[in-house]
């Protein structure tokens, strides 16, 4: 195997004109062979110098992406950022223009017309192609085929602003000493003071590290819902109008192409396949959650005093762990130091997988809180993957938590297999000079989430780019990540790596016992949420949509079960919107089959070797290389069933 440094760039010497210098190389090189791609005569077109040579070709674009481009979402310098964001719209314009080269598509159908013999994933890659330039409308009138590329170029920079402004977005409320009551003193000595005449006030802001505590803890209503209102309105009214374009444009999209939605163009190619089954799994999904809905909201408005509003679920979920259960999450996160997590989740892969991750304080990383890692077998041999993992946050970096591909796993034209490197980005709260980081348990179960991804991305054995790692249909790709999650409710899983930030002793069993107890409180109030995000997202890619995303958003909310809070427009900081479009539901879709996978680890251990090798083999290596349906069904052995979800909500199926 190649070297996993060959190819990357030294991240942290990255300047503006550098990163503008290399994705200049990388276009021109894929140009070049493009148009040699092109120039090859009919009759002696091969999988190898067709849909083979144009994965090679645009690979280096995409490695330029996933290295360069990716600077916009991690770099500290803004001037970094800009040129890193000006050169992702480039590419991602630049992959449109491929997408829509007559001559290429040419190439492209005289290939398939000789009727080569191919291996299964070979095969695979070449209907996908095809089918993309179908769904980019080749078959239409060059006019409208015209119109389908000036609408794609146009979402590519609608999509690059409306994140832009997510990530650039910084608001919160200053508030004195005595408003904070409720949070714990190490809470408040990591707030930011500002000397004000009205005396020292702490900012809060909107980063998740700052903002979920205080939504959860600070006794004041009336300034969680000044917060609340501030976050719901994140990306500005610039947003709003920039969403509503994008929506249009869409729309018109998918009807060019002959689709009634852009909800049905979205869908063709994902596990659901049509607007039709979404609506009936949402709809049903809804009247079985509705009933534990209400009883959490029973619970809530007891605690509360009355009734309760949308910015104080959050704050009576945490009176019910206390109170009910004597759970007490900024107790807990004492027993939870990033690297103690750190250690149980590399233990947790070792122990399931069969690798291990060796630290690489050499690699040049992109700030000095990066940390490198390259992934071996466990039995020995040399490094076959990398990841990166950025954890805290910083201003207008990313603000969520992510996992993103810099170079894709996939067989060389010499054979050899070219090394996947990954990055996770986080915003967990920082260390200071009294505590390490430590995390909430819902922050361990979002590490383990997005460490999901890195492996679906870093154990990859796809033989195609197409389908490395997490290249698997929109609304699989959350399941294996969803699944890694209920590892951090094991007892004996944790009782192998937490311990009390000073005194070492492991998390009690009487704590893990009430967690446990805990585990499905206000289940019914959140995934309420996430249906209300998932119906939201449908409606404004169905049939129907008037165009006002805020109308829409303000109709639909009654899902939640809590009233419309006036004067907010929450989608306009919903970066979902861009990449998810219409697959938003793939989350709750995913979860379905990440528990139901999990089943065989409940009955045969969450550490058996054996059957963690088998899930390795069948699903993580295989990527996106067969359908998802057929992972989920090739690993169970059977047809899925949602039960498994339906009790982790708390319910019976």
């Amino acid at each position: 195997m190649a070297d996993v440094d060959a190819g990357l760039p030294d991240f942290a010497a990255m300047t503006p004109s550098g990163v503008d210098a290399a994705c200049d190389r990388a276009i021109a090189a894929c140009d070049d062979a493009v148009n040699a791609i092109v120039a090859a005569p009919d009759g002696q077109r091969t999988f190898a110098n067709t849909p083979g040579a144009l994965e090679d070709a645009t690979d280096q674009v995409a490695q330029a992406a996933g290295q360069y481009a990716f600077m916009a979402y991690v770099a500290d310098d803004a001037a970094l950022r800009e040129a890193a964001r000006r050169q992702e719209e480039r590419i991602e314009r630049y992959f449109v223009g491929l997408s829509f080269r007559e001559d290429l598509y040419a190439a492209m159908r005289a290939y398939a017309a000789r009727g080569e013999a191919l291996a299964p994933e070979e095969a695979r890659l070449l209907d996908h192609q095809l089918r993309d330039y179908r769904r980019n409308g080749f078959g239409l009138p060059a006019g409208e085929r015209g119109r389908v590329r000036a609408l794609s170029d146009e979402l590519v920079s609608l999509g690059v602003e409306f994140q832009k402004n997510i990530n650039e977005w910084d608001d919160g409320i200053a508030v004195p000493r005595e408003a904070l009551d409720g949070l714990p003193e190490a809470f408040i000595q990591s707030l930011r003071a500002e000397e004000t005449d009205g005396g020292t006030r702490y900012r809060v802001s909107l980063d998740y590290p700052e903002y979920f505590p205080f939504m959860g803890k600070a006794r004041s209503a009336e300034l969680r819902r000044e917060l609340f209102g501030k976050e719901q309105v994140k990306g500005g009214a610039a947003n709003v109008a920039v969403l509503e374009r994008a929506l249009a444009a869409r729309r018109e999209m998918a009807a060019l192409l002959g689709y009634d939605s852009w909800a049905s163009y979205a869908l063709e190619v994902c596990m659901a396949g049509g607007r039709e089954r979404v609506a009936d799994f949402l709809a049903d999904l809804r009247g079985k959650v509705a009933v534990k809905a209400e009883a959490d909201l029973a619970l809530m408005a007891g605690v509360n005093g009355g009734p309760v509003h949308i910015w104080d679920w959050r704050y009576c979920h945490d009176q019910l762990l206390q109170t009910r259960h004597a759970v007490d999450e900024f107790e807990v996160a004492r027993y939870f130091p990033l690297d103690a997590c750190l250690d149980g989740l590399f233990e947790v892969c070792r122990r399931l997988l069969g690798v291990r991750f060796e630290p690489r304080p050499d690699a040049p990383a992109w700030h000095g809180d990066v940390r490198a890692f390259d992934v071996v077998e466990a039995a020995g041999g040399e490094p076959f993957a990398r990841f990166y993992m950025d954890l805290f946050p910083r201003p207008g970096t990313y603000g969520h938590a992510a996992a993103f591909t810099l170079r894709s796993g996939r067989r060389l034209p010499d054979g050899s297999y070219q090394m996947p490197v990954s990055a996770i980005v986080a915003n967990f709260t920082k260390p200071s000079a009294e505590a390490p980081s430590l995390l909430r348990h819902s922050e361990v179960e979002t590490l383990f989430h997005e460490f999901g991804h890195v492996l679906h991305q870093t154990l990859t054995r796809a033989a195609h780019a197409r389908f490395s790692g997490t290249g698997t249909e929109r609304d699989f790709v959350e399941a294996p990540s969803q699944m890694l999650e209920h590892w951090v409710w094991d007892r004996e899983v944790l009782a192998g790596f937490t311990r009390h930030h000073r005194t070492g002793e492991p998390l009690p069993d009487a704590l893990l016992d009430a967690m446990l107890a805990a585990k499905t409180l206000s289940s019914g109030v959140t995934t309420l949420r996430q249906l209300y995000f998932a119906r939201l997202d449908q409606a404004f890619h169905a049939p129907g949509f008037a165009g006002d995303s805020t109308v829409l958003t303000r109709e639909l909310h009654e899902i939640t079960s809590f009233p419309y809070t006036p004067g907010t427009h929450f989608q306009s900081g919903w970066g979902h919107l861009f990449g998810y479009d219409a697959r938003y539901y793939g989350y709750l879709w995913s979860h379905v089959f990440g528990d139901d996978m999990f089943t065989r680890f409940e009955r045969a251990g969450l550490m058996n070797a054996e059957l963690g090798a088998e899930y390795r083999r069948t699903v993580l290596e295989r990527g996106g290389s067969v359908d998802g349906d057929r992972l989920v069904r090739d690993f169970l052995g059977r047809e899925p069933n949602a039960d498994a979800f339906l009790r982790g909500l708390g319910l019976e199926a």
